[in-house]
């Protein structure tokens, strides 16, 4: 009896210690803020393509994994998985938007979505069209742009936080420019004010950076969003100096981009002085899985 007391007492001891234990594996693990390998996707592919419904104009879409960043207070804190759009929008994908080229008949949900007035002007300023960086739209048109996208998608499309562009740029690393060049060396990266000659070049003719992505610096500037109403572009230009297309360069609208524009009120899809602010777009990695994938994928 005695025997079978103790033997019970012994087994009651040992779940206590593995309930402690599990709890160890449970608990601290959160309390010091990490997040278990179970919530994190490992099975997502490191670039997709995509066609948009009714075209026949594909874009690649690049992963940038989720990386540990320190903030401002010095403390460790861990960025989003995201798929970037890998070169800036071009009017190929620009031109189905403004001029309705998916939907002639108005047949889809995405046809509710306001579009752009037509532009009064060629809007890619003679620069080149095919290829080129779409320019000269407002970040609102660039926003309306991905909410439409969303819809022929099925994708949540979006517009980079100043954070998240920061980070798609050059990732963790506090260097200004990606691909571990400087200043001296960024033509290998870059269309910018000394190699661009006055003009935006197609997309994708310099080297990308670590994650894959094209014209990163310079050639157009990127809109962004930010917790401000002024509207701001990272990256810098083909117009901008060097240290002007760093990682972190801001450019904030200003009035004289849209002085020209002869109507009133100005127009909210257009800036009429600027030639030089496009965009490329974002989606969260974990609003995508393996279904999703395989259905837009699919021809």
């Amino acid at each position: 009896m005695l025997t079978a007391i103790n033997t019970q007492e012994m087994m009651e001891n040992e779940m206590h210690f593995v309930i402690c234990l599990l709890g160890c594996f449970i608990v601290l693990p959160a309390f010091m803020g990490i997040v278990p390998q179970s919530h994190v996707q490992s099975d997502l592919p490191d670039s997709f393509t995509i066609r948009i419904p009714g075209t026949t104009i594909p874009f690649t879409m690049i992963l940038c994994p989720a990386t540990p960043l320190e903030n401002l207070e010095g403390s460790t804190e861990s960025t989003e998985s995201l798929y970037v759009l890998s070169t800036e929008v071009t009017w190929d994908l620009y031109d189905i938007f403004i001029f309705e080229l998916d939907e002639p008949d108005g047949s889809s949900a995405a046809d509710a979505v306001t579009r752009p007035s037509k532009p009064y002007i060629p809007p890619d300023r003679g620069f080149g069209h095919e290829g080129y960086p779409a320019i000269g739209m407002t970040r609102s048109a660039a926003e309306s742009f991905c909410e439409w996208l969303s819809l022929k998608t099925g994708l949540a499309i979006r517009l980079p936080t100043q954070r998240e562009w920061a980070f798609i740029a050059v990732g963790n690393s506090d260097d200004p420019y990606c691909c571990g060049i400087d200043a001296d060396s960024l033509d290998q990266a870059s269309w910018f004010v000394d190699n661009a000659e006055h003009t935006s070049h197609p997309v994708g003719q310099k080297q990308p950076n670590r994650f894959g992505l094209f014209d990163i610096h310079g050639n157009a500037a990127e809109w962004v969003i930010t917790d401000t109403r002024k509207p701001i572009a990272m990256g810098g230009s083909f117009r901008d100096a060097a240290e002007e297309c760093e990682s972190t360069s801001t450019q904030k609208q200003l009035r004289s981009w849209n002085v020209s524009d002869p109507q009133i009120p100005k127009s909210q899809w257009w800036l009429a002085d600027c030639s030089w602010v496009g965009f490329r777009f974002i989606v969260n990695a974990d609003s995508i899985n393996e279904t999703t994938l395989k259905e837009i994928t699919d021809d």
